[in-house]
This record gives C-alpha cells, structure tokens and sequence, in this order.
C-alpha cells in the first residue's frame, strides 16, 4: 500500500528529527518496515536511539529453548494462570504466514550509523520514568518526534521530551481493547472488527490525541497470528503518513485531522492474557463444532437486479425500499455483479462482470435496459486477467471505463471507440494493487475514489485522487487516504447526486465481502 506519495515531501521545511525509543535492535517485522519507511524518505532522519538499558543484549522469548520457557513458566504463578494460552499461542505462531508482521528482524545493521544512547528507567510496576540526567541528553537533539518502539508505560518528561511528543502503536481499537494480548480477544469476543491506534501519549493511559485509526475486517477463527496480518501490515505506513503530513502541512493541521481519545466502552476494565479456563471455554465449543461439522465448499452466486421505477433511499440510516427489483438470472456456470448503468443515444444500457466459475476469470459485459428486461449480453472488454467493476464516465464528449483490474496489479484507464463493444486501452493511472475505484466529474476536475490493498493480508485504505483530464496527472488530495475503516473504505458504485448532496456507495466488508 505504500506510494511513493508517502516518501517525497515538496515542502522546503527542514527534515524531521525522528528518535526511537528502542528495547534492543531485534525489531518485529512490521516496525523493521517502519524504520525503512523513514530511511527511504526525502524529508525525515533518524537523529537517536535511545536503548532500554534493562532490555539490551536480552533473549526473545520466542529464541528461548522449549525446556527453558517451560521451567520459566513453572516458576511464575502468572504465567502458570495462562498455561494454555501460552501453548496456544506457541502452536499458532509455528503456522504463521510467511508475511508474520512480528518475526523478529535483526536491525542491528541498519541502526549502527546513528547516534545512541542507553537509559535505565525508573521502574514502578508497569511504568517506566526516564532520570533527569536521560531527559537532558535526548532533549539536546532536539528531537520533532520520538517513536515508541520498546519500554513499558512511559510516565514523566520523556512524554515531552520531543517536540511534538512521543507517538506509539496500539494494536487494537482503544476504544474497546485496552491491555492485551493484541488482535486475540476480538476472536475470543467474536467481534468482526480488529482495530490499531497510532496515538500521542499523555500521562493517562490510552487518553493522547489520535493520529491514525485503522478498523480492519477479523479473520475469524482460532488463529491469532491469521488476524495480525491486516492491523499490523495495515497500519504499518500509519507513521510515514503522519509524518508526511507533519511535514508538508505542519502541526496545526494535523491537530485539526486527529481525533481525542474515545471513551472507553470495553467489557473488561483491561484485558490481560486468558486464564486456563477461559482458554477451555473459549477452544472447547470450536473444536467440537469442527470435529462434528462435514466441511462443505461454500460457492458464492452473486446476482443484479433491476427495477424500472422507485424512489432511491440515499439518506443515512434509511432502510432501503427494495420492492419492485427483478433478479436477472445468469448462464449456468457463471454469476453476474457489479452493475453500472449508463444511458446512449436515448437507450439505457447495463455494463456488469461476467465471472466464469471454470475460469475462475471475470470479463465485462454489456446489454439493453428495455421495460426491466435485460437484452441479449454481448462482451464489451476481456484481458487475460479477471476484471470486474465497469466504473464509467464522460468527460468532453468521450466515453470512459476503470474497471477494476487488480489482478493485473494496475488501474487502468479505457476509452471507448464504438459503443458498447470497443474500448482502447489509454493509460495506466496507477502501478498498484487496487479494487472498486469509483469516478466523479465536476467542472472539468476528475475525481477518482481508489480502494488501495495491501498485500500482505489484504487490509484496505481508501484514497482521493484528483486530475484535470482523465488520462491527466494524478494528484492526493491532502485528506488520504479518507478512510482505512473496513466497513465504508471500499466503492460499491457509482456516485450519486440527490437534492445537492453527493452520495458514494459503500461495501461493509466486516464480516463478509460484499455487503
């Protein structure tokens, strides 16, 4: 999901000046990524790196032998409660993704150049104070941001000890997970949400301004190491953003964008690792289920419907009127989605995917609206690869498509020559793997609605281009991405204009793609 967009400023303002407040160099996987980003770019550098003194040159658990985590484990009573999880989750992570946003990297060799030092926190249970002697040392670099990535709960100066604070990841939704362990209890509470929080942090746990909140779709199930992979690759470009941001717009705007810290609305006052009993409460019905259940392939049959007249339901929280819709039944062997109607020459006609299950490959499709009927569909565009989501639109007299091509990796724009069945190829607008980008045109400026995936788990962004032309030079409009929130992030059609108000059709992929 990176662009490029995120690692070039055009501001003339000096280079950010980044800490880290580090345990060691062995970094997760997805912070490894983080400190990348920030290498990569033209307008942020790492100034220093503080180091935990209490954590340097310390083993990760995951490192240690089986026979000394187990007598580790014995030892502890608290550690001994979660005997189960701990089991849980060491059977889990041997069959996490290749892509698992928390293997540990070795960093050592990309931290060596910059300046370091080492401080000993004062420690009272779960927080951590920096001595004054620290405190002077870090503010001498005079630091625009320090970034979280090791220590506990941080209380005390070192919260301002940059100029504008200390920022840190919270992998789930603060506003109803506080504690941990992260992305676990959503699937314990079958919630169909997964939440992270970049976030400032103040003297009150989980009360800082919110820079970046991402809602991402539970991967439900029993695998905590499956539903890591969208909040964390999701949210792993949360600082480049944010940084970008500060330095092209400064620190006034992005107070303006940021959100305070909701109430918290949890069932636990704060959530801690499961308790044996939890665990066989929690595993005991799932496996059950699984070992009676007969697995049965689901095959998904998507279907359009049409209706001649009706009155549109475009207010929010409105249930839709649906009366009056006719299914259109598809070819054996093949499903119908994605409908998008244009009128031609007086005629009203339907563009839609036409999706082979044998093929398991869409093309799109066209045919005659008459009197509710559907007419006979003839091809309009095929390419090698599946496409879907015929968005069309016109500007100075020409016809145009996007239709959705991420199976190629591009959004690709197409003009059409003879109505309904010839279209060119005119331009790629973007080298990314994207879906449902939805246009708008308003006075000569093309809008264009982009759903941006990331690989590694498929979470989405939505972003906002802009260009005079349609084939002209795309421009992010400084609110992107305008939502990375699973249930409203992705197109699901064309644009609506109703009593001056615009209306962007949108997919709740929640629990289930599509609705």
């Amino acid at each position: 999901m990176l662009l490029q967009a995120y690692l070039r400023s055009e501001s003339a303002s000096p280079q950010l000046r980044i800490g880290l407040l580090l345990d060691n160099t062995a970094l997760p996987n997805c912070i490894a990524e983080v400190v990348d980003h920030i290498l990569a770019s033209n307008f942020a550098r790492l100034e220093l790196l503080v180091y935990n003194t209490d954590e340097i040159g310390s083993e990760p658990a995951t490192h240690r032998s089986l026979p000394a985590r187990i007598l580790r484990l014995l030892r502890d009573a608290r550690r001994r409660r979660a005997f189960l999880f701990r089991l849980y989750q060491w059977y889990d992570r041997r069959n996490a993704s290749p892509h698992d946003p928390e293997a540990v990297v070795d960093c050592a060799a990309r931290l060596a150049p910059f300046a370091s030092i080492t401080v000993r926190p004062v420690r009272t249970r779960f927080v951590d104070r920096f001595p004054a002697e620290a405190i002077e040392r870090i503010r001498a670099h005079q630091l625009d941001v320090l970034l979280r990535f090791g220590f506990r709960i941080l209380r005390g100066d070192i919260l301002t000890a940059a100029r504008y604070g200390v920022w840190s990841y919270h992998h789930d939704d603060g506003e109803f997970y506080r504690g941990g362990p992260s992305c676990f209890w959503e699937l314990y509470e079958a919630n169909p949400i997964t939440g992270a929080v970049l976030q400032v942090l103040t003297e009150q746990l989980d009360a800082g301004p919110v820079l970046q909140k991402g809602l991402f779709a539970t991967l439900a199930g029993v695998s905590r190491a499956r539903n890591t992979l969208q909040p964390y690759w999701g949210a792993s470009t949360f600082v480049i953003q944010k940084l970008h941001e500060l330095h092209r717009y400064g620190w006034g705007y992005m107070e303006s964008r940021a959100r305070p810290a909701a109430e918290y609305r949890g069932r636990r006052k704060l959530y801690i690792e499961p308790s044996n009993g939890e665990m066989i409460r929690w595993l005991g019905p799932l496996i059950l289920r699984k070992a009676v259940r007969r697995r049965r392939p689901m095959i998904e049959h998507w279907q359009l419907a049409i209706r001649v007249s009706g009155q549109l339901q475009a207010s929010p929280g409105a249930p839709p009127d649906l009366r009056g819709f006719r299914l259109i039944e598809s070819p054996k062997r093949h499903f119908y989605a994605d409908p998008f109607l244009i009128e031609h020459e007086g005629r009203t006609w339907l563009f839609f995917e036409d999706c082979d299950y044998a093929a398991d490959r869409g093309l799109i499709a066209c045919a005659e609206v008459r009197g509710g009927e559907l007419g006979q569909p003839v091809t309009a565009l095929e390419r090698p690869y599946h496409l879907s989501y015929p968005c069309l639109f016109r500007s100075r007299g020409e016809l145009y498509m996007v239709p959705e091509s991420a199976a190629n990796g591009t959004v690709d724009l197409y003009r059409c020559t003879r109505f309904p069945d010839q279209w060119v190829f005119e331009k790629q607008l973007l080298p990314q793997l994207a879906v449902d980008t939805t246009v708008w045109v308003d006075d000569d400026l093309h809008w264009f609605f982009v759903t941006l995936l990331e690989p590694r788990g498929f979470s989405t962004q939505l972003w906002l281009f802009y260009a005079t032309a349609p084939a002209g030079e795309w421009r992010s409009h400084p609110a992107s991405p305008l939502s990375t929130d699973v249930r409203n992030n992705r197109g699901a059609g064309a644009i609506l204009r109703r009593d001056g108000k615009l209306f962007r059709p949108s997919q709740d992929c929640s629990r289930h793609y599509g609705f």
